[in-house]
């Protein structure tokens, strides 16, 4: 939960989790506070009656945030829900009402799909009421239907009726609720079909792409800011209480991101390596192929070609 934002940054905030301690359920409470420039680790216990203990502790930490908030890339309108993140599943709620109506439809159609048989109290040896009126439970009314003593339009004695199943129908209904799902999710419309008797999901549907892209752009920043808030959080604590200060929290922290399902990754890099290995006077392409590949800076593919002893070409296929 934030306690205290800043230009839409978490800069205080508690967590709150329950468990088991010797067969007794505790809630823990810890509160992350920012006093000149360090944090501070408050954490509070609570027994089962949800009552305060006396286990109280304070911890002293660095000026590193040692806690990451994963939000997703939406702006929380509510009032005073500043530094919430705003759930893509509350938007998409009436569209899975909608999803929810379509099976119980056909729910419906499927349980009401045996045939019936329409007869006439004659024909059949029925219960009667104390009143002396024929009825029927509640097993025979799916197969069978009284109509008194003669069917409409004076029918055979027995008629038998099979009803329709609306498969057509409600898979037209289906796939148009599916599509406003998908676009409540920024996925754009016809990611998820119910084509060729197989449901085909986002990331095998053969379609159009853009939608599911601009989304992850949008998503990209959150995460980045997620992921390295919490690679600096994990050096700080391993760096003070290891007493090995192997890294530094000044590093730069990169993330790749795999779109393979987006896009085709394994082809383009193949692109880069044959680019390399067809103009290896162009040093820039090897560079290129090298940072690609490995997920470095400029400066360490250069650092890397520099130091190799391999023939380039080699090294390429390699």
């Amino acid at each position: 939960m934030p306690i205290r934002v800043e230009n839409d940054e978490i800069i205080d905030c508690a967590f709150l989790g329950s468990g088991y301690l010797n067969g007794v359920q505790l809630t823990t409470l810890v509160v992350f506070r920012k006093t000149d420039d360090k944090y501070t680790a408050e954490s509070y216990y609570f027994n089962e009656n949800n009552e305060l203990t006396d286990k109280a502790t304070m911890l002293q930490l660095g000026e590193v945030k040692p806690f990451a908030i994963m939000r997703t890339a939406e702006v929380n309108n509510f009032d005073g829900m500043q530094g919430y993140g705003y759930p893509k599943l509350y938007t998409a709620i009436p569209f899975l009402k909608t999803i929810d109506l379509c099976y119980s439809v056909l729910f419906g159609d499927l349980d009401k799909g045996q045939k019936l048989l329409f007869i006439n109290e004659i024909m059949a040896s029925m219960q009667k009421d104390q009143n002396g009126n024929s009825f029927l439970t509640q097993e025979q009314k799916k197969l069978f239907i009284l109509l008194g003593e003669k069917l409409p339009d004076q029918k055979e004695l027995i008629y038998e009726y099979n009803p329709e199943i609306r498969t057509a129908q409600i898979k037209e209904v289906f796939n148009l609720c599916l599509s406003l799902l998908s676009l409540s999710f920024g996925y754009g419309s016809k990611k998820y079909q119910l084509e060729s008797g197989e449901i085909k999901t986002a990331t095998e549907y053969v379609g159009q792409r853009q939608d599911s892209m601009q989304e992850l752009n949008k998503q990209r920043v959150e995460s980045i800011d997620y992921i390295t808030d919490l690679v600096h959080a994990l050096i700080w604590f391993h760096n003070t209480f290891s007493g090995e200060a192997e890294w530094s929290t000044e590093e730069e922290i990169l993330v790749e991101f795999d779109d393979s399902y987006v896009t085709d990754k394994a082809t383009e890099l193949e692109s880069w390596r044959n680019d390399a290995l067809s103009f290896p006077d162009v040093l820039e392409f090897k560079i290129q192929y090298i940072m690609k590949r490995l997920n470095c800076e400029h400066e360490e593919a250069v650092k890397y070609l520099s130091t190799t002893t391999q023939d380039d070409n080699t090294d390429l296929e390699d």
